[in-house]
């Protein structure tokens, strides 16, 4: 299939790669563009440090600095120069105003965006519970040695639908490659795009530069990573993961339809209804993933912000005089977090402290599927005439076999007992055990001619 070395486990190790070179005006112009990365600040994204604090907010060098130059300008220009630097409040409130919308607009957005994210990882869960229980309930294994190949064909496609879930977890982290330690097993044996693709190299990229390095530790935006880095760098179709597994999925539902394994049209209708909700779940992922808040709302909101900020110590001078240094560098921290916080949230995909746990969700998704084949179909002649099965409890303490011996007329008259009977009667639980003799006792009296 690949070129290179046949991909595996072994091959997935991660680095961040080396960073391009510096912006020019056409990065710019293409900033819209969902599939090129733009290094251009706007002026809030600087300040997200992923290092420094699982808060997220603001960087806290970047607010001492603010500290420090607030300070400064003050005792400048009240010590030497003697101006009075202080300025009529009203623009406290004209742009309070306008901040706080903006601010709104803002984090309401990305929290739209991240609760969407959310949302449809929850669909993907249920629909992966659905899907594998249908598959291995509902299409019936034959007899003799086609028996057993049905039974690996339906552990095969319950493999497909996590396998599903874990490629859409890297597509949406722009990790092009199929040799994941999550995934690779899942998806060896398919004949992918993606799998001729593979490439060393993508799993191995160059260390960062020192200039790199640095930058992003200063969190200036011209040194971050394009996250779409090692897409462009694949020099073969890397096609679309989730999309094909998609299509063996379908592939194997058509062939249990074919040979009568699935039979039933509904079950059938079922199946197929599943499968197009995971394309719609992969549709609304990538819905989320390319469709950030527009440029011109971002830069607009980070200077409206930034410059209530800058003009904060001028207005509150005159009331605070040198409290205003503390008090602005707070102000300061609390708008410029907030606004922060909206380009943190805004991809809910990354792998960030507030980003989405996708890695918790396939692996919940793992368990389950797991819990689901860990045993065979339930045979409803086997659990069902269990003594065990006390069907009137509480009322009767008596098992399946019990009742089976007795007329439609006991059964109905029990039932109807259990509605009028007195609640008083009822019985009670002491931890995890059942208070039996006691129930036994307040039941008889209820039950007497009936049970």
């Amino acid at each position: 299939m690949a070129d290179s070395s046949c991909p595996g486990p072994s091959d997935a190790s991660h680095h961040e790669v080396e960073g391009g070179p510096t912006p020019s005006l056409a990065d710019w112009k293409e900033r819209g563009d969902i599939d090129r990365f733009s290094r251009w600040p706007t002026f809030e994204e600087h300040l997200v440090d992923s290092r420094e604090s699982q808060f997220h907010g603001p960087d806290r060098s970047e607010l001492e600095r603010y500290f420090i130059l607030d300070g400064l300008t003050l005792i400048w220009n009240s010590v030497f120069s003697g101006a009075k630097v202080g300025i009529n409040n009203i623009l406290l409130t004209v742009l309070g105003f306008v901040v706080g919308l903006s601010l709104s607009f803002r984090g309401s957005t990305a929290y739209e965006r991240w609760a969407d994210g959310r949302k449809y990882w929850a669909q993907l869960v249920q629909t992966s519970r659905n899907l594998a229980r249908l598959i291995w309930v509902h299409i019936n294994e034959r007899a003799g040695e086609h028996g057993k190949v049905d039974l690996l064909r339906k552990l095969s496609a319950i493999n497909l639908i996590l396998a599903f879930a874990v490629a859409l977890k890297h597509k949406l982290r722009f990790e092009p490659d199929v040799a994941y330690e999550d995934l690779a097993g899942l998806i060896g044996h398919l004949d992918t795009f993606a799998y001729q693709a593979h490439s060393r190299e993508v799993l191995e990229p160059p260390a960062k530069t020192r200039w790199k390095a640095v930058g992003e530790y200063l969190g200036i935006s011209f040194a971050k990573s394009n996250p779409r880095k090692l897409v462009k760098r694949a020099k073969k179709p890397l096609g679309h993961l989730p999309l094909e597994i998609i299509n063996h999925l379908s592939a194997y539902i058509h062939s249990c339809v074919e040979n009568d394994t699935l039979s039933p049209a509904q079950y059938q209708g079922q199946a197929m209804t599943l499968i197009s909700t995971l394309t719609e779940i992969l549709t609304g992922t990538e819905r989320v993933l390319d469709t950030p808040l527009p440029a011109a709302y971002s830069i607009a909101i980070s200077q409206i912000a930034w410059i209530y900020v800058m003009l904060l110590p001028f207005q509150l001078y005159s009331f605070l005089h040198w409290v205003t240094i503390p008090a602005s560098t707070v102000a300061a921290y609390i708008i410029i977090g907030l606004l922060a916080i909206g380009s943190e949230i805004e991809n809910p995909f990354g792998e960030d402290v507030n980003d989405l746990p996708l890695t918790t969700y396939c692996r919940q998704i793992a368990k389950e599927l797991d819990i689901i084949t860990a045993t065979p179909p339930p045979n409803v002649d086997d659990f069902m005439v269990r003594p065990e099965n006390l069907v009137l409890f509480p009322l009767s303490q008596d098992g399946y076999p019990v009742w089976r011996e007795r007329t439609k007329e006991d059964i109905h008259a029990a039932l109807y007992t259990k509605v009028v009977a007195s609640p008083s009667r009822k019985f009670t639980m002491e931890g995890d055990e059942l208070n039996t003799p006691s129930m036994t006792t307040s039941w008889s009296t209820a039950t007497r001619g009936v049970c």
